[in-house]
Parts: structure tokens; C-alpha cells; sequence
């Protein structure tokens, strides 16, 4: 039995004959594309090849991409997500574990303050116009 194994250079060309079909027209200027996931994560496509196809309402987003949390997206991407992502951010947010300054209490390692701080410097004020006052002054 033989074993054929596919390479990725077959599925693009299988692919794109496929766009081709479709009539795509790439779309140049695309500086990045972010696709946002049901999960919270992100995927970050940096100066991707976009085509498009209105009449077939197809999109193709081609190149490199990393998958990232939205939260490490945050606040670039605020102004892509529109209406209904945002919606899914603020639930997003109330799935996250509490912040550390959320959970604290009056116990947490916090000094307890022994001295007044503002003593000091209310005495440097007194000493610095008592010691002007004292200074003779020349008269004409």
C-alpha cells in the first residue's frame, strides 16, 4: 500500500484555485487583521495577503499569525471590536480570577504608620523663616 503525504504547497495551490474560482480580488493595505475568539484568544495576523469576494461572501486572510490573549492585545485593539466585542470583553472580565488590589484586606502586610510625616516639614518651614527674619537687612 502506498502512502501519499500531502505538503502544505498542495493545499495552497488547491486553495487558491479554489479563490480563483470564487473571482477573489485581493485587497492591498492591510496592515494587520485580528480575529477574536470565543475563547479570548486572538488571532494576530501582522501584513497578511486579504482577498475578498462580495458576490461568493468569502474572505481570505493569508501569512504568519500567533495566537495571543486578548488581554495582551489590549488597548490597540479596543477600537476594532465593536458593539458586540465589547460585550464579550466585559464578560470576559467578570470570568477572570480577582486582582490582587481587589482581594486586599486591612490585615495584608500594610505598616502601621507610627509617626506624622508632615511634622518635619512643617518644622524645615518654621526654621527656613525664622532664619530669614533673623537675617539683617540693609537699608537706604
Amino acid at each position: 500500500k502506498k502512502v501519499v503525504h500531502k505538503t502544505a504547497t498542495t493545499d495552497d495551490k488547491k486553495l487558491q484555485t479554489v479563490l480563483k474560482k470564487l473571482n477573489v480580488n485581493p485587497i492591498p493595505g492591510i496592515e494587520e487583521v485580528n480575529m477574536i475568539k470565543d475563547d479570548g484568544q486572538v488571532l494576530h495576523f501582522t501584513n497578511p495577503k486579504v482577498q475578498a469576494s462580495i458576490a461568493a461572501n468569502t474572505f481570505s486572510v493569508t501569512g504568519p499569525c500567533e495566537s495571543k490573549p486578548l488581554t495582551d492585545m489590549l488597548p490597540n485593539i479596543l477600537n476594532q471590536i465593536g458593539a458586540e466585542g465589547l460585550s464579550n470583553l466585559r464578560k470576559l472580565a467578570e470570568r477572570m480570577p480577582p486582582t490582587r488590589l481587589d482581594t486586599a484586606t486591612e490585615n495584608d502586610d500594610v505598616p502601621t504608620l507610627i509617626e506624622n510625616f508632615d511634622e518635619p516639614s512643617k518644622n524645615e518651614t518654621t526654621a527656613e523663616t525664622n532664619a530669614s527674619e533673623s537675617t539683617p537687612s540693609e537699608s537706604t
